[in-house]
């Protein structure tokens, strides 16, 4: 198929962009795509491409943006029940580190997933991807993390990897039995670290390779916080999962700085995530290492929270930067990039091409997807959006509203409405 008369053509084309170079868009004026085998093979002008494959199904984008799909690196999209009380308490004054302490939080969300079935938590769980694929997302990463049990853990990547078969929405596992400590555990934190490295880790492992799908490796997180894992079990964890060739990713520095930034960047983690009260000295560590510094903006706005990522400083330092939802039953159930890209641009001062640079070719590189998506270049996936406006700049400058007509996931057209009139 032939996509032709965009208004904008963003191709992102060159790579993902560190520091001053975020934003830039390669934007094509009239811009043109052509695909087929789910593949990018040209791109170029309207004039262009129409006179060069004139006998192609053609697709008219009716003067309106066109532009590669988002990206969401980071996601707990697999969960059952919510925590709606949760979010009363924290306007009653209750703090998340509160919640925590008093077994909610994280461990609501646990006591509810394992005890749901794998018929029940997929359903749960294809609701919520159909909604991110709608608003545009069309590769996610997703987390486990609600079981802190070897059996819940890997029912919870059954689903992640049975949804990825059964929808166009591409799914990118991480194994985060590492979320927290679970109850049993509560008096031994240490036990249960050591079970995750000699147990859960093999386990993990030995299912992938198992499987009837032939799965390749998730990736291994860990959330190293203040009631959570501290800096020397994260080492510990992540140490192990690298000695097994698992890739790995960290959640750091969303409340306090223990040092996991510095330890993503000294072990050549993909990412390390959040990233609110980073030192400057391990957003340099991250620059120079090549670590994905991704920013969870939903989180902070979630929590009612004033900190955001710095993102000057990581854009001072030649860091390379992502954003991603942080979509969870407990601080942001909300997986819309578009909202995302919206937040970045207020509350971490990014212009719109920024941001829609952190949610497309840069957040494919917080996942190791940078050669296959988030941008639009001869031989990647034909992953792309048609928006119902002609100028990208409405991303950030709207919000509230689903901007995207049309979503194209590996070659396959999703029309999402009734409109087809132009910009």
């Amino acid at each position: 198929m032939l996509i032709h008369s965009a208004s904008q053509l963003l191709t992102l084309h060159g790579g993902p962009q560190h520091g001053k170079k975020l934003g830039e868009l390669g934007i094509i004026p009239n811009g043109a795509l052509l695909f087929n085998g789910g593949k990018i093979r040209a791109i170029g002008s309207t004039h262009e491409l129409m006179a060069a494959f004139p006998d192609e199904e053609r697709l008219d984008a009716g003067n309106c943006v066109v532009m590669p799909g988002f990206v969401d690196p980071h996601t707990h999209l697999v969960w059952a029940g919510d925590r709606s009380a949760e979010f009363e308490m924290r306007q009653e004054g209750k703090s998340y580190l509160d919640i925590m302490a008093a077994g909610g939080g994280i461990l609501s969300t646990v006591r509810a997933t394992r005890a749901a079935e794998i018929t029940e938590l997929k359903a749960q769980t294809r609701l919520r991807a159909w909604e991110i694929f709608q608003h545009g997302t069309t590769t996610v990463e997703a987390k486990s993390g609600y079981g802190l049990e070897l059996s819940t853990e890997l029912r919870q990547l059954e689903v992640l990897v049975q949804l990825d078969a059964e929808m166009p929405l591409q799914i990118v596992p991480s194994f985060l039995g590492a979320h927290t400590i679970p109850e049993e555990f509560t008096d031994n934190p240490q036990a249960y670290t050591d079970l995750i490295c000699e147990q859960m880790l093999p386990a993990v492992k030995d299912w992938c390779q198992s499987h009837t799908s032939h799965l390749t490796l998730p990736f291994v997180d860990v959330f190293c916080e203040q009631g959570a894992f501290d800096l020397a079990q994260s080492r510990q964890i992540l140490e192990a999962a690298k000695e097994l060739g698992f890739p790995l990713k960290i959640h750091a520095d969303e409340f306090k700085n223990l040092g996991g930034a510095n330890l993503a960047a000294e072990l050549g983690a993909v990412s390390a995530d959040h990233l609110v009260k980073t030192s400057d000295d391990d957003i340099l560590a991250l620059a120079e290492s090549g670590t994905v510094a991704v920013s969870l903006p939903c989180t902070p706005f979630g929590l009612g929270e004033k900190d955001y990522t710095a993102s000057k400083k990581i854009l001072d330092a030649n860091g390379l930067m992502a954003l991603g939802s942080d979509l969870n039953p407990g601080t942001a159930w909300c997986g819309n990039m578009q909202f995302v890209i919206a937040l970045a641009c207020r509350a971490m001062g990014l212009t719109p091409a920024q941001a829609i640079a952190s949610a497309t070719i840069n957040a494919a590189a917080a996942i190791n997807l940078q050669d296959q998506i988030g941008s639009f270049e001869k031989g990647k996936q034909a992953d792309l959006l048609i928006l119902k406006v002609d100028d990208y700049r409405h991303l950030g400058y709207r919000f509230g509203i689903n901007l995207v007509r049309a979503v194209i996931k590996k070659g396959t057209l999703f029309n999402l409405g009734e409109e087809t009139q132009p910009c």
